[in-house]
């Protein structure tokens, strides 16, 4: 429980900063200011951090990067989590390029919601955002949902002029595969530069889209841990949700999470600034007492809400940060 009394009981951990794609809202081109690998967080130090967690309150965990996948040990590090004394639920966040092969693996190691970033299916649009490929994330998606996974969403950067074109075409798909998606307004978390009056596409004006195109049917019952306001399209038959941290004035009155970034920096709130350095009580060795204590201290001053909206300058990318 935190000052302002939300239960917060959701971390995210970065597992690393890098990625194998440079999206538009995550990194800048020809982005090079990676973490020496030193600096990154051991896998029993983040482990270490999860236990402290737990005493915490904290007991749903998602594994995010930059991109989790590409980090060697990955999926002996979702088996550890998993089987951690306190740790009720184990998400993953990924851009899906590693999920054919990956997909049964982290399923055998107790993985069972994964969230996969689709920013558009035509693979111009894809690529122009990615510098990817879409062919292996469309493969990944077929792959969890043919394994079984008990929660699979999709997750799609509204960009006006760049993927608002594929908006119906993204509904069409997820509705044909039995997948929530999730449009996510651009935030200012990378480079302010990055987010602009021409290229920010508000989730309100996507709600008014799609209440000309179809009927909607506003869902009380919760489809995960975070802040969307989901809805179902009646006549295309797929569950959409919103996340928009500029558009709605009651994004973070029921926030529930906090962040790890790879580098052992506990960060309360995705828009401020506030951190607490981790590593005095993970180096030169793990002091568990100290580590809980320092998790207890963060949650105090977590703020009431993000600073987005205050012309709010980001000094980390958001791989950095964690997604």
């Amino acid at each position: 429980m935190d000052s302002f009394g939300r239960e917060v009981d959701y971390l995210r951990i970065s597992i690393t900063d890098r990625c194998n794609e440079r999206c538009l809202y995550c990194l800048p081109e020809n982005y090079q200011n990676w973490l020496p690998r030193g600096e990154v967080l051991a896998y029993e130090e983040l482990l270490a951090s999860v236990r402290a967690a737990t005493t915490q309150g904290f007991k749903r965990f998602r594994v995010t990067g930059g991109e989790p996948l590409i980090r060697p040990g990955v999926v002996n590090f979702i088996r550890d989590l998993a089987a951690t004394p306190g740790v009720e639920s184990v998400m993953l966040s990924t851009n899906g390029t590693r999920l054919p092969e990956l997909a049964w693996p982290l399923y055998e190691a107790g993985l069972r919601r994964v969230n996969i970033s689709l920013d558009a299916l035509d693979p111009a649009i894809y690529r122009g955002i990615t510098q990817g490929d879409v062919r292996p994330v469309l493969e990944g998606i077929r792959r969890v949902k043919a394994i079984g996974y008990d929660s699979v969403k999709l997750n799609t950067v509204l960009m006006r002029g760049r993927n608002d074109g594929e908006i119906f075409r993204l509904l069409d798909f997820a509705a044909e595969h039995d997948i929530a998606i999730r449009f996510i307004e651009l935030m200012p978390v990378s480079l302010t530069e990055m987010l602009s009056e021409k290229n920010f596409f508000p989730v309100t004006e996507l709600l008014a889209r799609l209440q000309r195109e179809d009927e909607l049917e506003p869902l009380t019952d919760a489809l995960g841990f975070g802040p969307a306001q989901y809805y179902r399209l009646k006549k295309r038959g797929v569950t959409v949700g919103l996340i928009g941290a500029l558009s709605n004035l009651h994004f973070c009155e029921r926030c529930n999470k906090m962040r790890l970034t790879c580098d052992g920096k506990l960060r309360p709130c995705l828009g401020n600034h506030l951190e607490t350095d981790l590593l005095p009580a993970l180096r030169p060795q793990i002091d568990p007492q100290a580590l809980a204590e320092l998790f207890r201290q963060t949650l105090v001053v977590k703020p009431s809400e993000h600073l987005f909206r205050q012309n709010y300058q980001p000094q980390r990318v958001m791989t950095a940060i964690g997604g």
